[in-house]
């Protein structure tokens, strides 16, 4: 397997994380177009705790995902008493606010005779602890499955529990849930915060990957495709986000014939799943479905 598939590979897990974190707000019944916000913070924070300051990675992973889950959250906090189109609103307007505001920042350490760190529109090189400790490319992506198989087992878990159960009910009918004791602005924000730690475990892995990021990476169209994967996929499980990317960048990306036009027919995708199928390809239903067809099997 060569470096290029094992690149393409990698990155459909890593944006998978940031699939699985809009994914997470869309199931209690939100759009959010701003999760690349977290994306990017995890991915300047992580990146700066492994090659600034000379953390280890893994304590570095944990300190970057949970400060974009705190971030999340606290955000959730100021804009889900307001829903709808204006969330939605809300959540671009601080996605692009972090965007210019790494376009300003400026964090730079000497290290060897070189200044290394965040330098504004320049972006952030040099980020290369997978070489410092002599990680090949096949390495890196089983780390980088490893942490998917951990976070979708997580997220798994929750989806049986009583807290997903919660967490659907809101997003299918808020005001009935209220009426039935739910405290439905806590546990949008506790949905919002775990989706923070979901795009922040992608933000650091994708940095540490790429070795080089800048604040453009984190632009609109990243927050669009995260949405879109979770409207593809379906909405039905947590796996429903990750087809979603394996169908974007797995499947349009390696057509040849298309590579000019990819984004005209991933958006002509969409437009089609939204007007045929609009819980996606592994709706609600179709789980339901799936689990009924096993089950009678099981049974005979």
């Amino acid at each position: 397997m060569n470096d290029y598939l094992l690149t393409i590979i990698s990155n459909i897990g890593m944006i998978s994380m940031l699939a699985i974190s809009a994914y997470l707000i869309l199931i209690t019944g939100e759009i959010s177009f701003g999760q690349q916000a977290y994306f990017g913070i995890s991915a300047y924070a992580g990146s700066i705790a492994t090659t600034l300051w000379g953390w280890p990675f893994w304590v570095s992973l944990i300190f970057a995902s949970f400060l974009s889950g705190i971030t999340s959250g606290l955000i959730s906090a100021l804009t889900l008493r307001i829903n709808g189109i204006y969330y939605s609103i809300a959540t671009l307007a601080f996605a692009e606010m972090v965007r210019l505001s790494l376009l300003k920042f400026n964090y730079q350490f000497e290290i060897d005779d070189e200044w290394i760190g965040p330098n504004g529109s320049e972006g952030f090189g040099e980020i290369r602890w997978i070489f410092e400790n002599n990680f090949s490319i096949f390495e890196y992506t089983i780390l980088v499955y490893f942490i998917l198989f951990i976070l979708v087992a997580f997220i798994t878990f929750i989806e049986n529990s009583k807290l997903g159960m919660i967490f659907r009910m809101i997003g299918q009918d808020p005001l009935l849930a209220k009426i039935q004791g739910v405290k439905v602005i806590q546990y949008k924000i506790l949905a919002a915060t775990l989706a923070g730690v979901a795009a922040g475990l992608g933000g650091i892995l994708y940095a540490h990957s790429f070795t080089y990021i800048d604040p453009q990476i984190f632009n609109i169209m990243l927050g669009v495709h995260a949405l879109a994967y979770g409207i593809i996929g379906g909405l039905g499980t947590v796996f429903g986000p990750i087809i979603g990317v394996i169908i974007d960048i797995g499947f349009l990306e390696s057509i040849r014939v298309i590579q000019g036009y990819r984004m005209i027919v991933f958006g002509g995708l969409i437009a089609i799943m939204l007007i045929f199928m609009p819980r996606g390809i592994l709706s609600e239903k179709m789980i339901h479905q799936i689990k009924r067809y096993f089950k009678m099997n099981v049974n005979v």
